[in-house]
């Protein structure tokens, strides 16, 4: 049995910073589960141009609201509304007032991966 509160997380080097936000990382891979689950908090104002090709994402939004937008719509994302881009889906993630996800990815994260938020291009682990 595994047990490890957010507590547990903030401030060490499972609590990420990728500048619109962060990713605490409760599962990672050495946690030996098969999947990583996260606590993201994307900041308010903020545009993110994502895409993951080594990795699954799903999101489910429980605080604030954003928009996702793929190349087949705009969407708009609140508490009780779960996201999962196909693999290699360019996605742009955007919130204006913030938002809080749980998110899940496999294969999982080793838990010190970072976005590169360069202009025009995606960022993805």
């Amino acid at each position: 049995m595994l047990i490890r509160t957010l507590d547990d997380v903030l401030g060490s080097a499972r609590d990420v910073d990728w500048t619109n936000g962060t990713s605490r990382r409760l599962l990672v891979a050495a946690d030996g589960r098969g999947y990583t689950l996260t606590d993201t908090r994307v900041r308010p104002g903020t545009t993110t141009l994502l895409r993951y090709d080594r990795h699954l994402e799903a999101c489910y939004c429980v605080e604030g609201e954003g928009r996702v937008e793929t190349a087949g719509g705009l969407f708009t994302i609140a508490p009780g509304t779960l996201y999962a881009p196909d693999p290699g889906e360019e996605h742009r993630l955007t919130s204006a007032g913030g938002m809080r996800l749980i998110c899940v990815f496999t294969p999982p994260l080793e838990g010190d991966e970072n976005h590169d938020l360069a202009p025009g291009r995606p960022s993805g682990f």
